[in-house]
């Protein structure tokens, strides 16, 4: 039961926008009193929402039991639609029709309806759509009124999710990563029922010799994945920033057409491609903190929230590879931004893999709001966007990567040996982790098995001259710490075991890799 059937549904208004130019939706913007020109001739908007509404979401089914996720009923959903067609009578909207992905054997057209006065929400889409296929209803539509609360809901906002009808409503947010995460949250049901994976990851292909090795990054935000995307080993290119759908035998699809990126520490130095993709016109910049308008914008001021974001076309990085073009998936590196045991780099067979991937562990960021930034995560697949049970997920993982065995390593972002002001830690830096990617990708990392968990970690990467930065232990050794470490042990066993057994239905032999 839904709340309308899947017919590229377009509710009454009282002008509509349809398919603005890029132009025509920067004059919009420029309108907006909270959005600033910048130093580089872009706009930067300050939002009233600076993160993703996790406890506002709502799958709405009949059927909750087939969803992890906080559920509604169809008759709240209904109720919902029929509030938000009202108001929207009364509105200028923009209507925004694009496509999930490229390749033509597995297109997703889009659409978003967004109001006129938040038109930025709409530029930023504008450049994470592909062109719109022309001809053809969206399969998923965005209905997006971020000025409409919602009384009731966590913080009078709610984002409702229709899975059957392809709609999702969001109401009293005006944060651009529902409308982005909104779309790929449904595409997320359409990639499993294909038997894939969507997952939460980036994309690149890396020359070594003769061939391109195809590494894919997932992590949740924050753990560096657009980064390490971006990061330049061998001449490497980035293929996609943020979501792709593994299939079988390694099969891979794009999603986006452009890139939603962090900007907060933002450093021409460490990330240039992106620094200047992000100070390029074009650019739609949100939340980055500036004082005047027309004047420069602080990177490093996270005054107003840590989570600035900027997004900008693939096309403006000048480098970068059609994902039609690369073969099966070779690498999967799982980020986790930690602060204690975690290694630089570790290499997981095939069930720890499925387990390593279905814990998802990590240290929030700001891009999950105050809930989550610092906080000790896991969260399956690092996808808090796959809208059906957890324990597919992880068991779909594990069909796909026996159906093709590809390299699986865990990577840690972070530091070693404790929090930044602990005397005694170690930071995983931008270059130890180019290294490392590197080193996977040309085969020339030497590798010992960890006593205590059961993967390999490495004796030697070119280009990391520090032991205890791969192998943790020793530095927790070397400073009188072995029984804090050997504490750190036991307690992520139990807390692992714990996590996956939440989880009823998935497979015992990824509970078991890791007890």
């Amino acid at each position: 039961m839904t709340i309308e059937i899947r017919s590229g549904y377009i509710p009454e208004s009282k002008r509509l926008i349809e398919n603005p130019s890029a132009e025509q939706l920067r004059e919009l913007t420029a309108r907006m009193p909270n959005a600033r020109r910048t130093i580089y001739d872009n706009y930067n908007v300050h939002t009233r929402v600076d993160s993703r509404s996790t406890k506002s979401t709502y799958i709405v089914t009949d059927r909750p039991e087939e969803h992890t996720a906080q559920t509604v009923t169809p008759d709240e959903g209904r109720k919902w639609a029929k509030l938000q067609d009202e108001y929207i009578r009364d509105q200028e909207m923009v209507l925004l029709d694009g496509v999930i992905g490229n390749d033509p054997t597995f297109l997703t057209p889009a659409r978003l309806i967004i109001e006129a006065r938040n038109a930025n929400i709409a530029g930023m889409q504008r450049h994470l759509y592909y062109p719109p296929d022309a001809g053809r209803q969206p399969e998923i539509t965005m209905i997006y009124t971020p000025n409409l609360t919602a009384p009731g809901y966590p913080n009078d906002r709610a984002i409702l999710v229709d899975l059957e009808a392809g709609i999702t409503r969001v109401f009293n947010s005006d944060y651009f990563g529902e409308s982005k995460k909104g779309g790929l949250r449904m595409w997320n049901k359409k990639v499993y029922d294909a038997g894939g994976l969507a997952m939460h990851a980036g994309c690149k292909v890396i020359p070594v010799g003769k061939e391109q090795r195809v590494v894919l990054i997932v992590g949740l935000s924050g753990t560096g994945k657009t980064t390490t995307t971006f990061t330049r080993q061998n001449n490497s290119k980035p293929v996609q920033d943020d979501f792709i759908a593994l299939m079988p035998k390694g099969k891979i699809y794009g999603t986006e057409n452009g890139c939603f990126a962090k900007t907060f520490s933002l450093d021409p130095k460490h990330e240039p491609t992106i620094y200047g993709a992000v100070t390029k016109r074009e650019a739609y910049l949100e939340n980055v903190s500036q004082k005047e308008e027309g004047g420069p914008v602080d990177f490093y001021d996270s005054s107003y929230t840590q989570n600035g974001r900027a997004t900008f076309e693939l096309s403006a990085l000048g480098w970068v590879e059609d994902a039609r073009n690369i073969r099966p998936a070779d690498v999967l590196l799982i980020l986790n931004r930690n602060e204690n045991i975690i290694p630089g780099v570790a290499r997981l067979d095939s069930e720890h893999a499925a387990a390593y991937f279905m814990l998802g562990e990590t240290q929030g960021t700001s891009a999950g709001g105050k809930d989550e930034m610092g906080k000790a995560l896991r969260v399956p697949g690092t996808n808090p966007f796959f809208p059906l049970r957890h324990e597919q997920q992880g068991n779909r993982f594990l069909e796909l990567h026996r159906s093709r065995p590809f390299e699986v390593y865990l990577m840690n972002t972070g530091r070693v040996g404790g929090p930044e002001a602990s005397p005694n830690s170690k930071k995983l830096t931008i270059e130890f982790s180019s290294a490392i990617v590197k080193a996977i990708a040309e085969g020339t990392i030497t590798w010992t098995r960890d006593s205590d968990f059961g993967y390999e970690v490495a004796e030697g990467v070119p280009g990391v001259d520090d032991i205890e930065v791969l192998q943790p232990k020793r530095l927790y050794e070397r400073t009188g710490r072995g029984d804090e470490y050997r504490a750190l042990v036991q307690r992520f066993k139990q807390e692992r075991v714990a996590e996956l057994q939440k989880y009823p239905g998935l497979d015992q032999e990824i509970v078991a890799a890791i007890r």
